[in-house]
């Protein structure tokens, strides 16, 4: 290795800017890498972070795509900023390196492996079997707040988990309407539902995964909202891993456009997030 590379000026980026284009940017139009080490990333990782420890980073190289922005992290910034020197050296036009690392982040979060939930999708999916298995895993989300709303501990935050529920219902719709669309024999939906759907929850988790992991307050709106949160952040994580397995094609962009879509989602449970934070302030 050359030692070149360590003195090529890269650009930096704090966390609250970071955010900020990771909201604002379709999900094919950013590449986010994780160059810490899977155990690190398991832990949690900004969703859709592609990892390539930095070891590693040399040898996968051809993975990276030249074509559009790379925004690199790890766990304090020593690491990615080594890392976003190499990728500058190697003649990528645009690498970020996020200030501060994931420590600093304090945005949305993911957790798991690589490959969890992605045995979900073959990589050889037709688009209607794509949409099919995007919308078992909203209905896996949907049960999941149904059977939170019964565990709650007050009205309150039982008709929120139903709320979180219908958004989930809304969710199944629009794939459904993809589905219509874009599928070259469609079922009609109380088939599709009937011979599809298979109770998968989004992200890949079952519902006392979830509960284990985040043990949120079932008397605390902030606790719930949060928890969603992060649940969408799984989803997002998924569908965003999924869509670089079967780039081919349109399975590849349509679950592309889901990530967009739980991102979005996320944006909106923050807003309303802040709302409830600053009322109990």
């Amino acid at each position: 290795m050359k030692w070149r590379p360590f003195f090529i000026p890269v650009q930096s980026m704090d966390t609250a800017l970071a955010r900020e284009l990771i909201a604002k940017t379709p999900q094919e139009a950013l590449f986010i890498i994780d160059v810490r080490q899977p155990g690190e990333y398991e832990q949690g990782h900004i969703p859709g972070a592609r990892l390539i420890p930095v070891g590693e980073l040399d040898s996968r190289v051809a993975e990276i795509p030249v074509d559009k922005p790379v925004l690199v992290y790890c766990a304090m910034g020593g690491r990615s900023r080594m890392a976003a020197q190499i990728l500058s050296g190697r003649g990528f036009p645009e690498v970020i390196d996020l200030a501060g690392g994931f420590k600093a982040w304090k945005g949305v979060t993911a957790v798991g492996l690589p490959d969890q939930g992605l045995s979900l999708f073959s990589g050889s999916e037709s688009i209607d079997e794509v949409l099919a298995a995007a919308y078992s895993i909203e209905d896996g989300l949907r049960d999941f707040y149904h059977t939170m709303a019964g565990k709650a501990a007050n009205h309150l935050t039982a008709d929120l988990f139903e709320k979180l529920a219908a958004i989930e219902v809304k969710h199944q719709d629009r794939i459904y309407e993809t589905y219509m669309t874009m599928a070259e024999r469609p079922m009609a939906r109380e088939r599709f539902v009937a011979e599809r759907v298979d109770g998968v929850i989004e992200g890949g988790m079952t519902t006392d995964e979830y509960i284990a992991r985040f043990s949120p307050d079932m008397t605390s709106t902030v606790d719930i909202i949060s928890l969603a949160i992060s649940i969408e952040a799984q989803a997002m994580d998924l569908y965003s891993r999924a869509s670089e397995k079967i780039a081919a094609g349109t399975g590849g962009k349509a679950l592309a456009l889901l990530a967009d879509e739980e991102r979005a989602h996320i944006r909106e449970l923050g807003k309303l997030l802040d709302t409830l934070v600053k009322v109990k302030g």
